[in-house]
């Protein structure tokens, strides 16, 4: 099996295709024809990038899982952010989101996952190293995703296979982004 994880509702790339265009939003390049991945997000910086991030997978037909805190999965919002690919992770556990996504690698045969190395809207010096740590052991590369806030560019770029200097791989993939590209510039500490 080869082929990425889709989502085979017409109705919802029109949707996500309309709400891109609607808010001036364009996609360029693709999503790697792989059935495993991990694709990361950033900058995020604000409430927005859900949204678009949304609207963009709509269009894509890509089935993508993300993280959340736990306490946003309550109630009848949980239920709606379950059927976009949310699960909910304890943020308080130590590794509690890396052995997750390590062990839906480990089973299943298609399965991408869709991560902010930032960790949070508010600026962090430092990325998360998680997204790295799960790649590299479930041996599954990086998909680089921007949201280009000043030319209204959801820009993917092309797989990175992770090696073994975590250092190395995070500061190159961390080159591709600046704080030009945030909806909140202030808030994205570029390298």
């Amino acid at each position: 099996m080869n082929q990425i994880p889709a989502q085979q509702s017409r109705l919802l790339r029109l949707l996500g295709r309309g709400v891109l265009r609607l808010l001036g939003w364009r996609i360029t390049g693709q999503m790697p024809a792989e059935p495993r991945f991990v694709a990361i997000l950033a900058p995020h910086t604000s409430n927005w990038d859900f949204l678009i991030s949304m609207a963009a997978l709509f269009e894509l037909g890509l089935r993508m899982q993300w993280f959340g805190k736990h306490t946003l999965f309550r109630g009848p919002l949980g239920a709606l952010l379950r059927w976009l690919g949310g699960e909910a992770v304890d943020r308080s556990a130590p590794d509690g989101a890396v052995a997750t996504a390590l062990e839906r690698f480990r089973t299943r045969e298609q399965y991408v996952l869709g991560l902010a190395p930032e960790g949070t809207r508010r600026r962090a010096e430092t990325w998360k190293t998680g997204f790295h740590r799960i790649a590299r052991a479930a041996g599954v590369p990086i998909v680089p995703v921007g949201l280009d806030y000043a030319s209204r560019l959801i820009v993917i770029g092309e797989p990175i296979q992770p090696g073994e200097d975590a250092a190395a791989d995070i500061a190159r993939i961390r080159g591709l982004y600046h704080k030009g590209m945030a909806k909140y510039p202030e808030r994205f500490a570029d390298p």
